[in-house]
């Protein structure tokens, strides 16, 4: 007979938990993400009116309309999302992460990654694999106000505009996040 260890149950629970995010998980349906790309956009611009100054600077988008995060102790991350260049879809991508430390909780968010110059749109793209790091400018909600005085004359090669946070979430970041191209 087998039995039930706290560390299984803990990763069942986190699986549940992912699950009934309902972040449509091992769906690369490309009509859904696009939908839900412009979707994100438009409640971006109406939201954060700060944000088209980026858009018109930026060499190009990575969008992910829906990540969901979940941890207790050990904590993951997912999403899908599209590269838009010139307002046009070039690629879809994933988003993963995986945490371990001090957290408790789910949330989902949208987050949209602004590739300042063409460099860093490039090598973006050239990358099986890439992972936000210290190149990477962050402007959260809570600071979305001051996008235009504070983020449109930054020098960053990719400015991150995390937004539209839902759920309870201790230690929530996204830093660390994977992005990966999919084929839908």
């Amino acid at each position: 007979m087998s039995s039930i260890t706290r560390r299984t149950a803990l990763l069942g629970l986190g699986a549940s938990a992912l699950a009934a995010c309902g972040n449509g998980i091992g769906n690369t349906n490309d009509a859904t993400i696009e939908a839900r790309v412009d979707s994100t956009l438009a409640f971006m611009n109406q939201r954060y009116p700060g944000a088209s100054q980026i858009q018109q600077r930026a060499s190009g988008m990575l969008v992910m309309p829906l990540v969901t995060e979940a941890g207790l102790g050990l904590g993951g991350a997912y999403g899908q999302g599209a590269l838009r260049v010139g307002g046009t879809t070039v690629d879809y991508y994933s988003a993963a992460a995986v945490s371990a430390g001090l957290q408790i909780g789910a949330q989902q968010y949208s987050h949209v990654l602004f590739f300042m110059n063409d460099e860093a749109l490039m090598d973006f793209r050239r990358s099986d694999g890439w992972a936000g790091g210290a190149d990477v400018e962050y402007a959260l909600r809570e600071n979305a106000e001051t996008i235009r005085t504070d983020v449109v004359s930054s020098r960053a090669p990719v400015i991150a505009l995390v937004f539209a946070q839902t759920g309870l979430r201790a230690a929530a970041t996204i830093e660390g996040i994977k992005y990966t191209r999919i084929i839908p």
